[in-house]
């Protein structure tokens, strides 16, 4: 059986070398890592630099340069170096569209970044692991109840605006999120924020259709996660 070609992106403007191990061992578990690449400015104190398992790609100090680069490459390896699979480290938002255009030739993309990887980033992969060996403090992991970060995420966005407890309007939740976030809720399975948050009645709670219907969450729900 033909191992897959897998290659390595890494930002390493945006993620840390501590988690070169992490990062390789997921990789190496899709197939054979036979690109294992690191973007950054070579004149910058890095600890990527001192890695001989990694190839580091000097991109200079622009602003962006390095996820230019990256996706330059990327674009390449996926048209011409046989690579069908991708391992892309990042938390950056910026490398949504790379992930999307990669999957629509039909190749695998495993996304890999910390917490603060935007949900647009998470979902546009084929699958995505998170870096972080703990959540940050607010956050927390899938558990039974389905109440997992992008859900603890809407709670903190209605308790930021939210005034006497009245919760904040549904219609305000798409720009907020999305700036906030990068979030689009059409990514997910249920398209609008209203069937999102109904599928939920444990944990939201919404008055009746209109433009100034409002969401407040339930804290028991949140608790009982």
């Amino acid at each position: 059986m033909v191992s897959r070609r897998v290659a390595v992106l890494i930002d390493g403007d945006n993620v840390s070398a501590k988690h070169s191990g992490p990062v390789l061992t997921e990789a190496k578990k899709l197939g054979r890592v036979d690109i294992a690449r690191i973007y950054a400015a070579a004149n910058c104190n890095s600890d990527w630099l001192d890695l001989p398992e990694f190839r580091f790609i000097h991109a200079g100090k622009g602003k962006n340069a390095a996820d230019l680069l990256l996706c330059i490459d990327a674009m390449e390896f996926a048209i011409t170096g046989g690579v069908d699979t991708f391992a892309i480290a990042s938390s950056d938002g910026d490398f949504t569209h790379l992930a999307q255009r990669l999957r629509e030739k039909g190749l695998h993309v495993l996304g890999m970044g910390e917490a603060k990887a935007p949900d647009g980033f998470r979902l546009a992969c084929t699958e995505f692991r998170q870096l972080d060996s703990k959540p940050k403090r607010g956050q927390a992991a899938p558990t039974a109840h389905g109440c997992r970060d992008f859900d603890f995420r809407i709670r903190d966005m209605i308790r930021q605006h939210s005034t006497n407890g009245r919760g904040m309007r549904i219609a305000d939740l798409a720009p907020k999120m999305h700036a906030a976030h990068s979030t689009r809720i059409s990514t997910y399975p249920e398209r609008n924020w209203r069937a999102y948050l109904s599928a939920r009645p444990n944990l939201y709670q919404l008055d009746p259709r209109g433009p100034e219907a409002m969401v407040r969450f339930l804290p028991e729900g949140f608790a009982a996660s």
